[in-house]
């Protein structure tokens, strides 16, 4: 199965790191030395991990194919995958992200949005919603809120609290309902 993870992101120095934003819960293990990752649309179609180090909270990452600050440039936005068979059918409720990107997003049988990403977070993950209005919505993925997730059907199925999807845009009705005049 192909895994996204990781988008490389602005170079690092002169001598071809790249900072890396971080898309798998294992990053000691998909960036160790040696590691081949495939990359999608890149000059290089597979990089190797040559080292890695945090940065403050940022992974900073050499290739071996990338040996210069032009070099890392180039392949800035390049998404990275791991290729594996140890994903297991089982009953956990773990998804990837890529199995989650396109799902019809429904509040009871009204569609309103569609999933657009995931954000990982230590406390939670968030799903990224496109509403019918064209708004990005974060939604907390827990099973309270998000009580079924059916990928042979595309769909997701809410029960948000109020406010969900109005809170913070800027033409939302205020709490009282009232107009402001």
């Amino acid at each position: 199965m192909r895994v996204r993870v990781a988008r490389l992101g602005k170079p690092h120095g002169i001598r071809g790191e790249v900072t890396v934003e971080v898309m798998t819960d294992d990053p000691g293990s998909r960036f160790a030395p040696g590691t081949v990752l495939e990359a999608e649309n890149s000059a290089h179609p597979h990089l190797t991990v040559e080292g890695a180090r945090w940065n403050k909270e940022i992974l900073v990452v050499a290739f071996e194919e990338i040996v210069s600050r032009n070099d890392a440039e180039a392949a800035r936005g390049t998404f990275l995958y791991f290729d594996t068979e140890e994903v297991e059918e089982d009953d956990s409720e773990g998804y990837y992200e890529h199995e989650l990107e396109g799902l019809e997003v429904r509040i009871g049988d009204a569609v309103v949005g569609k999933v657009t990403g995931l954000r990982t977070g230590t406390a939670q993950d968030l799903l990224v919603v496109e509403d019918n209005e064209g708004e990005e919505v974060f939604v907390p993925f827990v099973e309270q809120i998000v009580p079924e997730v059916d990928l042979e059907g595309g769909f997701v199925r809410l029960t948000p609290p109020d406010g969900l999807f109005t809170v913070n845009k800027g033409d939302s009705v205020p709490d009282d309902g009232l107009e402001e005049q």
